[in-house]
């Protein structure tokens, strides 16, 4: 709706939040603050990420769900400052303890989150990313790469 609101009219319209994990204790928040609250809370927090790793190939498609979800409301909304994109990056795909469980349990999940990263600096959502970070990414894409043709190459000489 925000988008369609800012591209009918030009005027970016207050957009929220509806949180209702609580039914008696259901509130609404400012659509920035909650992405904010939840990115500390949950997207970055040391617990949430290991408890993921616990959960193999579905931890690391939830690790990509979140960065995505980030990066949609953020294409809509323009909700994600830059040091959230920095902190996804260093968290998910560079981050070598969290590198190498997913090139384990999911390579797909490492080659989804470093393109979506590189997407957002691609699209000029994430507007200052360091070229160090950029090209950090890119090898991270290709570690993801390799470790899915070596699945494949493996998966054929168990045939």
């Amino acid at each position: 709706m925000v988008a369609t609101i800012r591209a009918l009219t030009g005027i970016w319209p207050k957009a929220y939040f509806g949180v209702s994990a609580r039914p008696d204790r259901s509130r609404v928040r400012d659509l920035k603050e909650e992405t904010l609250r939840v990115y500390r809370s949950r997207v970055i927090n040391p617990k949430w990420l290991a408890a993921m790793q616990r959960h193999g190939y579905k931890g690391g498609l939830e690790l990509t769900a979140a960065v995505d979800y980030i990066f949609g409301f953020d294409a809509a909304a323009e909700i994600a400052p830059d040091f959230v994109y920095e902190g996804l990056a260093q968290h998910y795909a560079l981050d070598p303890t969290m590198q190498e469980f997913l090139i384990r349990a999911n390579p797909w999940a490492l080659s989804a989150i470093a393109d979506r990263l590189l997407e957002a600096a691609e699209r000029g959502m994430w507007h200052h990313p360091a070229d160090e970070t950029l090209a950090q990414l890119r090898e991270a894409t290709a570690k993801a790469e390799d470790a899915l043709e070596l699945g494949d190459e493996r998966s054929m000489e168990r045939k």
